[in-house]
């Protein structure tokens, strides 16, 4: 069965860097794009980046030059790799997949949640200063 699982999660402190995984099964090899969401109690689910089919990547402008996307499709494994933790990074992180449809081409990649069908249970960051 498909599914998603995060971790390296936990407490950092702010400067510091973090290295958050998603086993993702047969998601990254698969025809579909992923993200990572972030999410704090009392707010809205947060896109902070996404990869496209191609390895094309997008960001949050809230988290440009800090965070990196990427993948290993050998290891059927999604990476967030976060350098110079702040304090707003804190939140829960969860990994997203979305099918692909023939009409989407491969460059692309969403950040709004609405659009993934599968979802991770999430790991909580914690940035302490």
């Amino acid at each position: 069965q498909e599914q998603l699982v995060e971790s390296g999660g936990g407490s950092v402190q702010a400067g510091g860097s973090l290295r958050l995984s998603c086993a993702a099964s047969e998601f990254t090899a698969g025809d579909y794009y992923m993200a990572w969401f972030r999410q704090v109690p009392g707010k809205q689910r947060e896109g902070v980046a996404c990869i496209a089919k191609d390895g094309t990547t997008n960001y949050a402008d809230s988290v440009e030059g800090r965070f990196t996307i990427s993948r290993d499709i050998a290891d059927s494994t999604l990476y967030l790799q976060i350098h110079n933790v702040q304090p707003e990074d804190t939140g829960m992180y969860y990994c997203a997949a979305r099918r692909r449809s023939p009409y989407t081409s491969v460059w692309f990649c969403s950040r709004t949640s609405s659009n993934f069908q599968h979802w991770g249970q999430g790991t909580q960051v914690t940035v302490t200063t």
